[in-house]
């Protein structure tokens, strides 16, 4: 085998200019790939880093029923204090879990004293909301972060279009479980930025203060918001989770918790996706790439080689022996386009990460672009060239290895 190794390099290196153009193709193939992968897995990840740390959390759970009516905010699916106390037990004994939050949902009416307008509440605890989500805080323009019992974060739009700003005294109104209707004054606390766009109406308070205007009498909770240590083991903890959940029944021995993931929360998981298919079908590229090169060189070189093959056939090669040193041609192009291509790809992240590019995601202005691949997505592009480069091979490999010794020395 070592012996077929060193013919099948010196025969790529008596065709050089042929050897190099085809190399040169693999590796620009798999730089593209690497830079695509690279730059779409930063936003991907910054886009899904933004949702996730501002707003919704990585899991979330709710009482059974409530997701499938969110669109109301119904407050007779809240779950109530001994659901809250079998819930928190079991979140408190999962190590992988870092923070939770409790949050109580409802619409209600907002108030200015001269124009009033509908908002979307979260109630909130404060110290355990900006574990949950850290980037909450930093979505405040206006005003201070620190919101406390008694005041009020409203969103940038409804600011905007009754003309309130931080220190105001605002009203809010809203129906209870019962359907009574009872009100309170707040302080706005500060204006909050949307974290998707230019629109939103989700304010948040104290949930002290919900409790007081829906006149809860015990403590209450729509949703519980998780963050994970690790992002990266959300599905199996999800599964994991969502099967404890799942023991927990009601009276009518039904489940009583549903256990929601990030991407069935968020419409932007439709984008994480469409990302996911770009980069599949630019991987198809380079595999088509690869085969067209390295097929088109194997045919000319058998063509050229038809002398060359009838020789060492004459003297007694064996026909698998030819197959497989057009074999390890085809082989050793692959590699070493993947290998050139893995290094230019990854100088070329490094000089994209160094020149700082920004970009803007809804509000979020001026976000750094930080290009990183991952080891086994490396792995993955190099082994697939390589796997592909053998297999464009075969076909000229296996026409040279069937040629007649005779017929093929009177090739002229």
């Amino acid at each position: 085998m070592g012996n077929l190794f060193k013919i099948a390099l010196r025969n790529l290196l008596r065709y050089k200019r042929r050897t190099l153009l085809t190399a040169s193709l693999i590796t620009l193939g798999v730089v593209f790939v690497m830079a695509f992968v690279s730059v779409s897995g930063s936003f991907k990840s910054m886009m899904i880093g933004q949702v996730t740390d501002s707003m919704i959390g990585h899991l979330q759970v709710h009482r059974k029923g409530f997701v499938a009516s969110i669109e109301t905010l119904p407050l007779n699916l809240n779950l109530k204090e001994d659901a809250i106390d079998r819930l928190e037990v079991i979140l408190a004994a999962q190590p992988e879990i870092a923070s939770y939050s409790p949050r109580v949902k409802f619409g209600a009416i907002f108030s200015n004293f001269t124009e009033t307008s509908s908002i979307r509440v979260t109630a909130i605890e404060p110290e355990k909301e900006f574990r949950t989500v850290p980037l909450l805080p930093g979505r405040v323009r206006e005003g201070s972060k620190d919101l406390k019992q008694g005041g009020i974060l409203i969103p940038e739009l409804l600011a905007r279009g009754m003309k309130v700003k931080s220190g105001d005294l605002v009203v809010l109104v809203a129906t209870n479980a019962d359907g009574s209707v009872n009100g309170k004054q707040l302080i706005v606390t500060g204006v909050l930025e949307s974290a998707t766009g230019p629109g939103g109406r989700d304010g948040y308070v104290h949930q002290a203060d919900a409790m007081e205007v829906l006149r809860m009498e015990d403590r209450q909770v729509s949703e519980y918001a998780i963050r994970l240590k690790d992002f990266g083991k959300l599905a199996t903890f999800g599964e994991q989770l969502d099967g404890l959940l799942s023991k927990e029944l009601n009276k009518d021995g039904k489940p009583l918790f549903e256990l929601h993931t990030w991407e069935k929360l968020s419409p932007f998981f439709n984008i994480a996706q469409m990302i996911d298919l770009m980069t599949f079908f630019v991987k198809l590229m380079l595999i088509a790439i690869v085969l067209i090169s390295i097929m088109n060189v194997m045919i000319m070189a058998v063509y050229e080689r038809i002398r060359e093959i009838g020789t060492i056939a004459a003297i007694g090669t064996f026909p698998g022996k030819i197959l497989t040193l057009f074999l390890i041609e085809g082989f050793c192009m692959g590699v070493g386009g993947a290998l050139i291509g893995n290094l230019v790809g990854i100088a070329l992240i490094k000089v994209l990460n160094w020149f700082e590019i920004s970009y803007n995601f809804g509000q979020q202005q001026g976000l750094i672009l930080q290009a990183s691949v991952e080891p086994t997505e490396v792995v993955v592009v190099s082994v697939t060239v390589i796997v592909v480069s053998v297999i464009a091979s075969f076909q000229p490999a296996f026409k040279a290895s069937r040629m007649e010794p005779i017929k093929a020395l009177r090739h002229t």
